[in-house]
């Protein structure tokens, strides 16, 4: 499983970021990883009502299927990253129980 971070201007992309993200989304996908074949993830700064917020887009694609996408915002880059995290755990879980149970 091949894992992607990128960032925008205002977000540090530094190796210890991707090491994180790396290490959550590892654990997040450890029971699904064989029927993942790449997870990117994107972090944007965003600026709501007056407070900062980083936004974590995560798109994991799976074997035959369409990639699937989840989001999550938070106060820091960590917190933003482990809520994709398990967002993205619960929507894989979901689409190939289905795929096992031939939905």
């Amino acid at each position: 499983m091949q894992i992607q971070v990128h960032a925008d201007n205002k977000i540090v992309a530094s190796e210890k970021l991707s090491e994180h993200v790396r290490a959550v989304v590892e654990k997040a996908l450890a029971k699904v990883h064989e029927h993942v074949t790449r997870v990117e993830v994107h972090f944007t700064q965003e600026s709501t009502h007056g407070a900062e917020d980083v936004k974590c887009v995560m798109e994991a694609r799976l074997e035959r299927s369409q990639p699937t996408a989840v989001t999550h915002h938070a106060p820091s880059v960590n917190q933003a990253a482990d809520g994709a995290a398990d967002k993205l755990q619960r929507s894989l879980n979901h689409i190939l129980g289905k795929r096992r149970d031939g939905r």
